[in-house]
């Protein structure tokens, strides 16, 4: 059996929950590492802002930390970005390896739980991944599936409604970043209201 690859090793995914400006420090983010580590000196990207910045410092509960790990809680200083230039639902990476980016569409296994109704194209809900908060067009409705096995039920469905799952094209109202499931769990998981 493969041990368990522990999301450390993965590449750094830090969803923005809160951008700070401290007096005398300067522009602190702050969020929860969902994979990989941040480290001071670390060339970090935000996406979608597309901003480059080396981290100067980490810190938890007021302690500074050699390094920020899945689970962390961290803010981190940035060198010369303004609190204007990033923000809540942004995800800062490693420029280096894997950086994060921003999708102007994507495909998604939909579930629809409980809607009054059907649910087609154009239909344009606000979505909640990560700490991102946007609304999504169902741009097109690619195919129902079986929610137990995901085969493939109906191909270019004109509806769904409840109890169904569906392959949809989204397209956000602006760039966001979503990751696949299978690469970035926490950031490839979101719920429609």
């Amino acid at each position: 059996i493969e041990p368990p690859v522990r999301p450390s090793n993965k590449p750094l995914r830090l969803p923005l929950q809160d951008v700070y400006k401290i007096s005398g420090i300067g522009t602190v983010p702050v969020g929860r590492v969902e994979t990989g580590t941040i480290v001071p000196g670390m060339v970090v990207t935000f996406a979608p802002a597309n901003v480059t910045t080396e981290v100067k410092s980490v810190e938890m509960h007021h302690q500074q930390l050699k390094e920020g790990v899945p689970g962390d809680n961290v803010g981190f200083n940035v060198k010369n970005v303004s609190v204007k230039e990033v923000r809540r639902g942004n995800v800062a990476g490693d420029s280096k390896n894997d950086p994060p980016a921003g999708a102007a569409s994507f495909t998604a296994q939909v579930i629809v739980l409980n809607h009054p109704g059907q649910v087609g194209a154009g239909y344009a809900p606000v979505l909640d991944c990560h700490t991102a908060h946007i609304a999504c067009k169902f741009a097109e409705l690619q195919e129902k599936i079986d929610r137990r096995t995901g085969k493939s039920v109906e191909s270019a469905p004109k509806f769904i409604k409840s109890g169904d799952a569906a392959i949809v094209k989204m397209i956000p109202s602006k760039p966001m970043c979503v990751e696949s499931f299978t690469d970035y769990p926490p950031l490839g998981r979101f719920a429609v209201r």
